[in-house]
């Protein structure tokens, strides 16, 4: 990416482009407030990250990627596929829509679709490893000592949690509830599976490689 105008967040510095722009105006309309406040916070600890350890990355794809990573997780979500994957599509489709190149596209709907999967995301191009360890340092405290306490403080009160452990509980237990079909292979099943009544399991990897339609 070219030379990029910046500007300080929370004492972190950032981009301040016309599509980050952008996307802080839809992720604001689109998420609660502790949700934006989360994935604000997301965004300036992936970039610092970022910046700390001098990991080269697009930082306009980081951005718009880290922003727009929960704009499903909300009551209303329906499905049918997990919420990260839905998430992924209109986050791409946001970015299409802005103007940027399809691998640019692609990259943030791997940022959307995987920040809740480190197991796969932190080991993907830069853009995707820095979102998805913004996020889970925000939501989990993964690493929570890379990024200086005073920054962290100035963050925090910047852009304050809200109560955001229970609000995304009972954001996690509300799509267990009205859409497990969409839990059986992610974390939001841990949530039905201790704090849902009656939720049930909708497959199982052992049921899905038992019948799988072969003779064997």
């Amino acid at each position: 990416m070219s030379a990029t105008a910046m500007r300080t967040l929370a004492g972190i510095s950032v981009p301040q482009t016309p599509i980050v722009d952008r996307a802080l105006e839809h992720a604001r309309k689109a998420c609660e407030p502790y949700l934006f406040n989360h994935v604000v916070r997301s965004w300036l600890f992936a970039e610092r990250i970022g910046q700390l350890h001098a990991i080269e990355h697009d930082a306009e794809v980081l951005a718009v990627g880290t922003l727009l990573h929960d704009i499903t997780l909300n009551e209303r979500f329906a499905g049918p596929r997990r919420f990260e994957v839905e998430a992924a599509d209109l986050a791409r489709g946001f970015a299409t829509e802005a103007g940027l190149d399809k691998y640019r596209a692609q990259q943030i709907w791997d940022c959307v679709a995987l920040n809740s999967t480190p197991s796969i995301g932190l080991y993907k191009e830069a853009e995707v490893a820095l979102c998805t360890a913004g996020v889970c340092l925000d939501v989990v405290g993964l690493h929570y000592s890379s990024i200086p306490s005073a920054e962290m403080k100035a963050i925090a009160a910047e852009f304050p949690r809200l109560g955001m452990k229970r609000q995304m509980t009972l954001c996690f237990c509300h799509i267990a509830a009205t859409q497990p079909e969409t839990t059986y292979d992610n974390f939001v099943r841990d949530f039905g599976e201790r704090l849902v009544p009656g939720y049930k399991v909708p497959t199982s990897s052992v049921d899905l490689v038992a019948n799988a339609p072969f003779d064997e």
